[in-house]
């Protein structure tokens, strides 16, 4: 099928990669015009394991890149895969992707029956209240008679987005009439034949919010798992032996059971922000939700009052090892390093932080914050004090002798990665 994508981010490029993939021929919309061209030169533009490989071998073939949204006229569906960026109350911000909408509009043909699929992250009713008529104002259009729409939930994490694709747990088709889902069904058809993978065929509210449920469910259970290790570390129990039975009961499964720093990433903070800030607005207080939030908040002070017990800081040095939210990307958004290192300039540390990929992104994103940058874990550890683990990069894993290096072998592990030695001052943030 031919295929647009209005949107070259995170989302929209794996969407865009991996349909080439599966042998779509796809247009890919965006307004930047250095992100079109990386595109079409073979690149990435967004760093994520398996994807550059794709863009490379599709690009100028399967896969295009443009910023002229007449593109889409030429194309049997479009997917929406444009930022929601949260408002100050946690609410989704929903004008850039209505702008896009817009945009959309203005180039379909009346009655052409063209197929609109939302895939961004949005609220209950978004879809039809907001999407959808921003298409019909600006092209004079009818939805049910000149376009469709739908709404196709992505569930894709960070550092294994391709992955998530090729091989998802789910695939969920939210619409109100039958070419919409025919449309859908023959866009996925062969990622269902090559996974088996299960096609949920609902409604487009509910799919807005089975994509807020699941996120709210897994940043709550993670929630839960670093309350449980907090009591465990008050009582010397290794929290992860604890989750390993845990995990043995198939009511709760063993995933999502590593107690430590706490989640974060562009969808677990935003996702359950804007359904609490939904909920509210509907009437309705969603106290566990809060508390959720509540303890997540709070790991990372717990993480420094366990370098208090060891190290007054004070005008010393502190090495952070790992900048981005989690392995295998270079996404900083509600990375966990930003509230370590702000408590540390607090103590009056001097920070010095290292990052296998994130370090430029870093800096992009949290100007303000700063810190001294290493080129690798030895230079950031030597002659430090202390030193704290935010992310669990594989190789951090392997570090050893490099803790020699430090002026005082002060461990605090926020993620459970570090071999314990007899000669380190080892603290687990929950074990």
């Amino acid at each position: 099928m031919n295929i647009s994508i209005v949107g070259s981010g995170y989302v929209g490029t794996t969407l865009a990669a991996c349909l080439a993939d599966l042998g779509h021929e796809i247009v890919n919309v965006d307004i930047d015009k250095q992100v079109v061209e990386t595109i079409n030169r073979g690149n990435a533009p967004i760093h994520e394991p398996g994807l550059a490989e794709r863009i490379e071998r599709h690009a100028g073939e399967r896969l295009q890149a443009t910023t002229d949204y007449a593109a889409i006229r030429d194309t049997d569906a479009t997917f929406l895969a444009l930022p929601t960026p949260a408002n100050d109350d946690g609410s989704n911000d929903l004008s850039i992707m209505e702008a896009g909408a817009r945009s959309v509009g203005e180039v379909l043909h009346t009655g052409s029956d063209h197929l609109v699929v939302v895939k961004s992250t949005v609220v209950p009713g978004s879809t039809e209240e907001g999407v959808a008529p921003a298409i019909e104002d600006a092209g004079d259009l009818t939805v049910g008679e000149d376009f469709r729409i739908a709404m196709n939930p992505e569930f894709l994490r960070m550092g294994t987005a391709v992955a998530d694709f090729m091989d998802p747990d789910k695939i969920v088709f939210g619409a109100t009439d039958d070419h919409a889902y025919e449309t859908l069904d023959a866009i996925y058809d062969p990622l269902v034949e090559q996974t088996g993978a299960p096609v949920v065929r609902t409604g487009i509210r509910e799919a807005e919010m089975i994509k807020y449920a699941n996120n709210s469910f897994l940043a709550t259970k993670v929630s839960l798992i670093n309350e449980l290790g907090n009591i465990c570390k008050e009582y010397d129990v290794d929290a992860y032996e604890v989750a390993d039975a845990l995990g043995l009961d198939d009511r709760i499964g063993e995933r999502f059971l590593r107690s430590g720093l706490g989640w974060g990433g562009s969808c677990f903070p935003k996702d359950v922000a804007a359904l609490i800030a939904a909920a509210e607005d509907a009437g309705y207080d969603p106290e566990l939700l809060k508390a959720g939030v509540a303890v997540n908040d709070r790991q990372p002070e717990r993480l420094l009052s366990l370098l208090d017990e060891h190290v007054d800081v004070a005008g010393k040095r502190v090495a952070v090892l790992g900048l981005s939210f989690k392995p295998g990307t270079d996404d900083v958004r509600g990375t966990r390093a930003i509230p370590v290192i702000e408590g540390l300039h607090e103590r009056g540390a001097d920070v010095v932080a290292y990052d296998p990929v994130a370090t430029e992104s870093f800096h992009e994103y949290a100007p303000d914050i700063s810190f001294a940058a290493a080129d690798s874990a030895a230079e950031a550890l030597r002659d430090a004090y202390g030193a704290v683990v935010v992310t669990d990069w594989d190789e951090f894993a392997t570090l050893d002798e490099e803790f020699d290096l430090m002026a005082d072998p002060v461990v605090v592990d926020g993620r459970h990665v570090i071999e314990r030695r007899e000669d380190i001052s080892y603290e687990g943030l929950t074990w």
